[in-house]
């Protein structure tokens, strides 16, 4: 696809994805899907959540328009919107109807057992040329992994714009670096920074939309698909990945590490995340969202290039990657609840 109709054709799903984002406001507030304030809220007065499911159609939509020109592999599509619609629709269940997790945790698991079924379909395949028990063990763990990114991001989303923000800045950059090697999984990575900046307009602090399940997991979903597809051309597209997203997995991790220690109900829903304690002191959830922002952009994306330049040395970069990351964790108290919260200004 030339420059300028790829310019184009990321200018429309932005417009796109603003456009239903502000009709799903509507639809979803007269409808009575709404976030409702409690204690365990960040917010201070009702939003609609399941804002998300825009993303979900404006995204699924230029892929399949990528499909039709034959710019990516059909594989790679199908795996998205089977596995995306699935993520999508429970999710979106999940907002209407607050369904047990157990179902969710099934659907997510389906999901990503179809993705990495439309990823073996594709030759040649990184498990071709494993053992048996070594071939299995690696598709568990992918399996794994997926499902894992899946709910990472609902962890995430938990302040105005954060889950939304760092969906176009790991898309973005991740776009940048596969853009030579593997320039069609470029362009969709290119169209979910698109859908998603399109989002971020209703739901940059103070939100006037939430992503709501619907949303989060489809894009935590949509961008482990990504870095699994990426991986056919060798850990030299694994481990930037890994980096790019380390913010939310360190942050996600630290945190269910730390309240699965302290024997609390890690299930729960609780705002005891890095991001939600550095919210609170700072009074704002802006900061923290461009914060975070620029953690990927100054930090992690150099890192991730040099990982992708560099890939016999791509396990030390994560971890120079991560060390910092660790440690703002433990220094905002990812884990630990705080006896008395309280909501923060939503700018």
């Amino acid at each position: 696809m030339r420059a300028g109709s790829f310019m184009l054709l990321f200018v429309l799903v932005f417009l796109a994805s603003a456009l239903v984002t502000a009709g799903a406001r509507l639809c979803l507030a007269s409808r009575g899907v709404m976030d409702l304030p409690n204690v365990r809220s960040s917010h201070a007065a009702p939003v609609p959540r399941g804002g998300g499911l825009s993303i979900v159609l404006v995204f699924l939509s230029a892929v399949a328009w990528l499909l039709h020109r034959q710019v990516v592999p059909a594989a790679l599509v199908w795996a998205l919107i089977g596995g995306g619609i699935a993520v999508g629709i429970v999710g979106f269940l999940d907002d209407r109807f607050r369904l047990a997790p157990w179902p969710r945790l099934i659907v997510h698991s389906l999901a990503a057992a179809w993705a990495l079924w439309c990823f073996h379909t594709m030759r040649p395949s990184p498990f071709d040329h494993c053992g048996v028990f070594w071939s299995w063990a690696g598709r568990g763990a992918v399996l794994m992994g997926l499902v894992w990114l899946t709910n990472l991001f609902n962890f995430m989303d938990g302040i105005d714009g954060l889950a939304g923000m760092e969906a176009v800045c790991v898309s973005g950059l991740g776009a940048l670096l596969l853009r030579n090697a593997l320039p069609g999984y470029a362009q969709v990575s290119w169209m979910l920074a698109a859908a998603s900046l399109g989002f971020l307009v209703w739901n940059w602090p103070p939100a006037k939309i939430f992503l709501g399940d619907a949303g989060s997991g489809f894009l935590g979903f949509s961008l482990g698909v990504l870095a699994m597809f990426s991986s056919r051309a060798g850990t030299a597209f694994l481990w930037p990945w890994l980096i790019l997203l380390a913010v939310f997995v360190v942050d996600s991790t630290v945190t269910l590490l730390r309240r699965v220690l302290s024997q609390a109900r890690w299930y729960e829903a609780h705002r005891s995340h890095a991001y939600q304690h550095a919210a609170r002191l700072w009074g704002s959830h802006a900061k923290v969202t461009l914060a975070a922002a620029a953690i990927d952009i100054a930090w992690l994306f150099p890192l991730a290039w040099c990982a992708c330049r560099y890939p016999e040395a791509a396990p030390a970069f994560a971890a120079v990657a991560i060390a910092p990351l660790v440690y703002l964790a433990f220094r905002f108290h990812g884990g630990i609840e705080e006896p008395s919260p309280q909501v923060v200004p939503q700018d």
